[in-house]
Order: C-alpha cells, then sequence, then structure tokens
C-alpha cells in the first residue's frame, strides 16, 4: 500500500521529546489513536483517514481534518 502523503507536515506534541512533523495519512492515523477527548473534530479526522486509505477523499482534506482536531486536542505546535 502506498503512503498518503501532505504538505506541509502538522506538528503535534507526542510523549516523546520535542514535537512530531506528520507528514501523512497513515501516522495522521496513529497519532489520532494516541489521544484522549475524541471530540467531534476527532471523530471526523479518523473518519476522512479511513476515507483517505480507500482513495475516497485527497489527503489534504485529511491534513486539514487532523490539524483541527490537533487544535480541538490542544497537541498542535504552532
Amino acid at each position: 500500500m502506498a503512503t498518503h502523503w501532505f504538505s506541509p507536515p502538522v506538528y503535534v506534541k507526542t510523549d516523546r521529546p520535542g514535537s512530531y512533523g506528520c507528514n501523512n495519512v497513515e501516522g495522521a492515523a496513529e497519532e489520532l489513536m494516541k489521544w484522549t477527548k475524541m471530540g467531534p473534530k476527532w471523530r471526523k479526522a479518523v473518519q476522512l483517514c479511513a476515507d483517505a486509505l480507500q482513495d475516497r477523499v485527497t489527503p489534504e482534506e485529511v491534513r486539514q481534518a487532523f490539524e483541527a482536531a490537533a487544535k480541538e486536542e490542544r497537541v498542535l505546535r504552532e
């Protein structure tokens, strides 16, 4: 399966030192599964990740939703 890239990366705080620059759908999905709030923007981002893996939406749509979910979770690095 090909990686679904997007640009620019979305930088989020993680349990690792520093921040993580997520630049693909697969990485976004992995990070989303670690978050605790799971609000409406999180749910939308998760659904779009699944849709992107089936080529129903673009990676850019996932990027935008992932960034919004990161803001909702308060892990976005600006």
